[in-house]
């Protein structure tokens, strides 16, 4: 059987998406990520494939355009939901000082770790290794928390998106720091920070006053285009192209901030707003359709046997552990005693894939196993699975005894309107001595 003619695939990703459509209604339920569902399709998928077909079938290169496309798309979706005003500006500072200490904090730890309990581990390999396994995952993280309190979500939301960036670039800074020489050290580093942001800035502004020109009705996929070849060429100068989407995002989501004094006179705001507001539908619905096929392109790819190491689950295991420690900690700081179920919110997903196959040749490990990947990125999601249940099994006990209380207040009001008990008469007090 030809798994892979062209009418075939079109029916299996037909039924993909549809299944990944499911899922969505099933998380929305039951708090269960749909990412994690995606995966364990893709795992399914691969006993089925390996069943039908013995040829063997190399996923990496979808699974990477896949993962940056995906990457671009999620985190343009998080930012066209930022609003920038004055009283989000300590959440804005409190979600970044906690992804920015967490991340330095996890990888420290899990740096350690892998140290120590992988052979033949250098510290700076191990700097490496560890980065993607402290970057919280936007992919996962953003469709699940929809449900939660809305300034929970909100701190999600940040969150995710700036581990998302600064976790990309610490790595690539790691990836630098191999080659010093070319990297130019913390001050280079600094520099290209600066010079993405003055690009990003320049190109966005440039962006949304030609397009509220452009009257073709065909040019929200064309923007898209724009967008990505800019992240590509930042790419190819080693600029931090997640900036160039970040603020691109921020500035178009919140125009009359950022279009100000003279420059107000350049926009035509009803123009934009519409280009905005289209961009955010086909910006959801493209992330969408991405995060499906990568994580089931990532189940096909899963070692399954690698998870039956003792090695593997000891290593995973205190990553995990050290994952919680640091964020419980930084939590209390931040947040005090209310901390659920955000302390438990911290899975590791698609970048943390992307970037474990980013490790230049010279600084991997053989004797590290890929199974720690798969550890870490299952075992968080499922703990945080487990944390969205209890709190939604939470919320519903308080609803309910919300409504028990309300109860006897309706039941009377019923009753006075049915006429059984009288308009004039009222309940017995204490305070009303003629009534006793």
């Amino acid at each position: 059987m030809d798994v892979f003619s062209s009418y075939n695939i079109i029916i299996e990703a037909s039924v993909i998406l549809i299944l990944s459509f499911i899922f969505n209604g099933i998380s929305k339920r039951t708090n269960i990520p749909s990412v994690l569902l995606l995966i364990f399709l893709g795992v399914i998928l691969q006993f089925i494939l390996s069943y039908l077909t013995s040829d063997e079938v190399d996923f990496f290169p979808a699974l990477e355009v896949l993962g940056i496309i995906g990457l671009i798309m999620i985190v343009l979706e998080a930012a066209l939901e930022l609003e920038l005003k004055r009283e989000k500006l300590i959440p804005i500072i409190k979600s970044l000082s906690v992804a920015l200490v967490g991340l330095l904090g996890s990888t420290y730890l899990a740096a350690l770790i892998l140290y120590q309990f992988v052979p033949e581990m250098s510290m700076q390999s191990a700097w490496l290794y560890a980065t993607p396994l402290s970057i919280l995952s936007s992919a996962i993280i953003i469709p699940s928390v929809s449900g939660l309190d809305p300034s929970k979500k909100e701190f999600h939301i940040y969150e995710s998106t700036f581990s998302d960036i600064m976790g990309i670039m610490m790595f690539y800074f790691l990836v630098g720091e191999l080659n010093p020489a070319s990297q130019g050290g913390a001050g280079g580093f600094a520099l290209n920070i600066i010079l993405t942001i003055v690009i990003s800035v320049v190109a966005s502004y440039a962006i949304i006053l030609i397009f509220q020109e452009i009257k073709s009705q065909a040019k929200l996929f064309l923007l898209i285009a724009v967008l990505l070849l800019l992240y590509a060429i930042g790419k190819q100068l080693h600029l931090s192209s997640l900036l160039i989407i970040l603020i691109f995002g921020l500035i178009i989501a919140n125009m009359k901030l950022f279009f100000r004094g003279k420059l107000a006179n350049f926009l035509d705001y009803e123009k934009a707003h519409r280009i905005y507001h289209e961009l955010h539908i086909v910006t959801l619905e493209t992330a969408f359709v991405v995060r499906t096929f990568f994580f089931v392109i990532f189940g096909l790819t899963i070692a399954i046997a690698s998870l039956f190491s003792f090695s593997v689950a000891l290593v995973s295991l205190l990553i995990i552990i050290s994952i919680y420690l640091v964020r419980f900690v930084l939590l209390r700081t931040f947040y005090g005693s209310d901390i659920l179920p955000q302390l438990f919110i911290a899975p590791r997903g698609l970048i943390t894939v992307l970037l474990f196959y980013a490790i230049p040749a010279e600084a991997q490990v053989a004797t590290f196993e890929p199974g720690i990947l798969l550890f870490v990125i299952i075992g968080s999601s499922l703990v945080m699975t487990w944390a969205m249940i209890r709190d939604k099994k939470k919320t519903r006990t308080l609803l309910d005894l919300a409504e028990e209380e309300k109860l006897p207040e309706t039941r009377e009001a019923q009753m006075r309107s049915e006429g059984e008990i009288p308009e004039s008469e009222e309940p017995f007090s204490e305070e009303d001595p003629e009534r006793q």
